[in-house]
């Protein structure tokens, strides 16, 4: 298989597993697209296993229902596939910019990060190195 195939089949993977859940909300779906060994990190050090983090998107489903989904970007090279979405509950918007990488092996969703940035706060962010002091 070649680099530009795998890219290709790995970017449908990822795709295939987030359309199935934002269209049914069924993390079961979800489920065998994720290897059994996989971790989910987060920006504040934290990682998940599979089972907590399907426990996680279980119990986020009912707070978040009727969450829009919109996605702007997916990329992929090799083993990557990078996904942007903006998300928002009806009539809380601007909502949140979403940045998403997965790792891909042998098929199967192995590892992922995720990045979130309240759209309102966005910014404020662009100088998180500035002293409130000043």
């Amino acid at each position: 298989m070649t680099t530009q195939n795998m890219t290709a089949d790995n970017k449908s993977i990822v795709q295939r597993a987030l359309t199935a859940l934002v269209a049914t909300s069924d993390v079961d779906a979800l489920a065998p697209l994720l290897s059994d060994d996989f971790v989910h990190h987060r920006p504040d050090s934290t990682s998940k296993t599979k089972a907590e983090w399907l426990a996680a998107v279980r119990a986020a489903l009912v707070p978040l229902a009727g969450m829009q989904v919109e996605i702007q970007h997916v990329l992929a090279d090799g083993d990557h596939v990078a996904m942007y979405s903006r998300r928002w509950l009806p009539g809380a918007e601007p909502g949140i910019a979403v940045v998403d990488i997965w790792r891909v092996d042998d098929g199967l969703i192995a590892e992922a990060w995720e990045i979130i940035e309240p759209v309102a706060q966005a910014a404020t962010n662009l100088t998180w190195w500035e002293s409130a002091d000043r």
